[in-house]
């Protein structure tokens, strides 16, 4: 039966239609992708480089994610239809990271639905993985980035001795999978006496002392040790089979996986670090001491009221995280000790990073190193702790943490010295691209103040 001429001009228009709609769609695609791929120039404005020096009058370009160029005015080409902001009076540096955070495992703290911070079933859960609870699209990521941090460690709270793995984030992208950085970067293992399970008479149960706690570590790891010598073995047999088939033995019988036990493995092997919290000098040395029974690679955490052992840190030749600065001191203590801990670690030649132990007050990172600074740490190396330092720490230096040619492109813009708490963060870049400069707040207040 022939169809009525009307619904083959239907069909027909339809079809033109649907070639204009694909047309049309193509076009805008490659006006995205030439405006994503375009060049951004900062110029003018005073670079703080971190790794080598002051750049008065600079010029920083940037193009497919990374820092092209930069140097002084008059010695940078300025590349072709590239997109020119005038800096001048402005201050330019690395985006700034956070060395431990909970951001994207809480919205509101007093609401247990929005918070995925720690797994209390037992106090050895290595296996747990921030990566699977990371929320994205929180609220109090666009907080912290307006104040110019651009990367941060997210790690689970510190309730339980080997709380989970922690990752390392950036704050902007489509979704989860491109914020998500490196996966399982570290391992925290908490020894502040926190831990302890002897909240209440009722609820008292093992562990409920540090001895408890030290012991049920070196259990998990020697059982982690056994768990590897009975794999090594199977594979080793598998081997010899497959060399030798013997109809009579038939193949050996593979070890049931254990995800608690595996999750401890790259650790136990050195390929990735221990963050090894613990505040007094005692919890310090007992927790170093469990480090080295394993041959743990590890970086130290908190170690606020450590003081009289300080020596004894620098000689240990590793990492120190720092924070919260603003914490109050023991009743045994001088006034200063926490507030000056950062300086004094720094004239030991111990390598530091700040961190804020937080998703709300991330957004202060800056100050944390600037409040050190009027406790004796100079104002480069605060400024290195923010930047360099943690890149350095987590392996990511070659990427982040300077302004240096081939590293990605994460700048802030900032009309002052990014320490100071006058000063206000003014453009943001992550991979090249400017991020807006809106969060939850802006947009209230803009809302309600008719703006």
């Amino acid at each position: 039966m022939e169809r009525p001429s009307s619904v083959v001009s239907l069909q027909a228009a339809g079809s033109v239609v649907g070639q204009i709609l694909l047309v049309l769609a193509v076009c805008f695609l490659s006006v995205a992708a030439v405006a994503q791929q375009k060049a951004f120039v900062l110029k003018g404005g005073k670079l703080l480089t971190v790794s080598h020096g002051v750049i008065e009058n600079g010029v920083l370009v940037m193009s497919g994610g990374k820092i092209t160029a930069l140097g002084s005015a008059g010695s940078v080409a300025i590349p072709k239809n590239a997109r020119v902001i005038d800096v001048t009076g402005m201050t330019v540096y690395p985006g700034l990271i956070d060395s431990e955070s909970s951001l994207g495992l809480t919205e509101i703290s007093a609401e247990s639905s929005t918070n995925d911070l720690i797994e209390k079933g037992d106090e050895i859960m290595p296996h747990m993985h921030v990566y699977d609870a990371f929320h994205a699209e929180s609220e109090l990521i666009p907080v912290a980035r307006l104040n110019g941090i651009t990367n941060v460690i997210v790690a689970p709270q510190n309730q339980d001795t080997l709380p989970g793995q922690d990752s390392f984030v950036q704050l902007d992208g489509k979704s989860a999978n491109d914020m998500l950085l490196l996966r399982d970067i570290a391992l925290p293992l908490n020894f502040t006496g926190d831990q302890r399970r002897n909240e209440s008479w009722e609820k008292r149960k093992f562990p409920e002392t540090r001895m408890g706690l030290a012991a049920q570590l070196r259990q998990a790891f020697l059982d982690a040790q056994d768990y590897a010598d009975r794999w090594a073995d199977y594979e080793k047999k598998k081997a010899d089979a497959t060399a030798k088939p013997d109809d009579k033995k038939g193949p050996p019988s593979p070890v049931k996986h254990d995800l608690k036990l595996e999750a401890l493995l790259p650790y136990l092997q050195g390929k990735k670090p221990i963050v090894l919290a613990a505040q007094e000098p005692s919890d310090l040395e007992t927790a170093v001491g469990l480090a080295r029974q394993f041959n743990l690679r590890f970086v130290l955490n908190h170690v606020s009221h450590s003081q009289p052992v300080l020596d004894y840190v620098a000689r240990l030749r590793v990492p120190v995280i720092v924070g919260p600065i603003y914490e109050d001191p023991k009743n045994y203590e001088r006034y200063d000790a926490v507030y000056s801990l950062p300086a004094q670690l720094y004239k030991r030649g111990v390598k530091i990073a700040f961190a804020s132990y937080d998703a709300h007050a991330v957004r202060n990172l800056p100050y944390a190193a600037g409040y050190a600074t009027a406790f004796g740490l100079p104002h480069d190396e605060a400024l290195k702790a923010i930047t360099l330092n943690p890149a350095e720490i987590w392996g990511v230096a070659d990427q982040l943490g300077s302004l240096d040619v081939g590293k990605t492109a994460n700048v802030v813009v900032a009309d002052g010295d990014p320490l100071d708490v006058k000063s206000d963060v003014k453009r943001v870049f992550i991979e090249g691209r400017e991020v807006p400069m809106t969060s939850r707040q802006t947009e209230l207040r803009d809302r309600y103040s008719g703006r």
